[in-house]
């Protein structure tokens, strides 16, 4: 994407002009997962094709708007729809909000998605709290040209998932009394649902679920200083380990149900910020 700063600024300033808010905080909501914006008082909202050079949401469970509302007395972003590599965008497409949000002056961000399992230990439902990643998408959103208006050229991946964000979230459900898991997320092109042979194969790697989002967001996060928590509602286990074939609608049915428990999770996360 040419003139990736200037054209996240005329959006930042889009933004800033159509709401009154200036949150530090933005979530974002994956497939079936938009029910936390229902707890938003004071909400303002704007459509991705409303925002100057925002992509579009193409995918089903993904509203496609902005909404900028308050969690109790805080401040919040929320993305209702995310971009995927699969939908034919590219990298840059994929996380462009994210430097748009840098230019807000968001410093944390909070991710989810719904993904499908490889730990045997996890079971549809199941939250999972991501610890790292690994990336098997066959690119990196920070390929091309560097402008270090938005960070280094060669950024740290040390703690992707940041351990103080990590810790509240942790303390949060045992206050709440949530049941959670902690893993490992992979990061896979899609769209097509993984093979039984690369599920052993992930699994082999350490990873404990597979998803298509998330990784490229978490990479551009990092790179431009902000902070990132990131849960997966575990919606089905992949392939070869569970018998029935793979659908979205299933996808979608699993994480509204699971939905009401993430969402008074995070939730109260968001509010125990600072």
């Amino acid at each position: 994407m040419e003139h990736l700063y200037e054209k996240a600024l005329e959006s930042a300033e889009y933004i800033k002009t159509h709401t009154k808010k200036r949150p530090k905080i933005a979530v974002v909501l994956g497939s079936g997962l938009g029910k936390l914006t229902a707890d938003f008082t004071d909400t303002e909202e704007l459509s991705y094709k409303d925002i100057p050079n925002f992509p579009v949401s193409t995918v089903a469970g993904h509203k496609g708007a902005l909404l900028a509302g308050k969690l109790g007395d805080t401040e919040v972003y929320a993305m209702e729809g995310r971009f995927h590599f699969y939908e034919g965008y590219s990298m840059k497409e994929v996380c462009y909000p994210f430097y748009v949000f840098k230019l807000l002056d968001v410093e944390k961000v909070v991710l989810t998605n719904a993904c499908g399992g490889i730990n045997r230990e996890f079971a549809p439902g199941t939250l999972m709290l991501i610890t790292d990643f690994i990336n098997m998408m066959g690119t990196n959103p920070l390929i091309g040209p560097n402008d270090e208006r938005f960070g280094p050229r060669f950024p740290d991946m040390t703690e992707p998932y940041s351990l103080e964000l990590r810790n509240l979230a942790k303390q949060t459900a045992d206050e709440l009394g949530i049941a959670y898991k902690e893993g490992v997320y992979m990061g896979f092109m899609g769209p097509c649902y993984e093979t039984a042979a690369e599920i052993r194969a992930f699994a082999g790697m350490g990873a404990d679920a597979v998803g298509m989002s998330t990784v490229p967001e978490t990479m551009v996060c990092n790179y431009m200083g902000m902070k990132v928590l990131a849960v997966s509602c575990i919606t089905n286990m992949a392939t070869g380990i569970q018998t029935v074939k793979h659908s979205h609608a299933r996808v979608l049915e699993i994480a509204n149900q699971a939905g009401d428990t993430l969402c008074r999770w995070l939730g109260a996360v968001i509010q125990r910020m600072e």
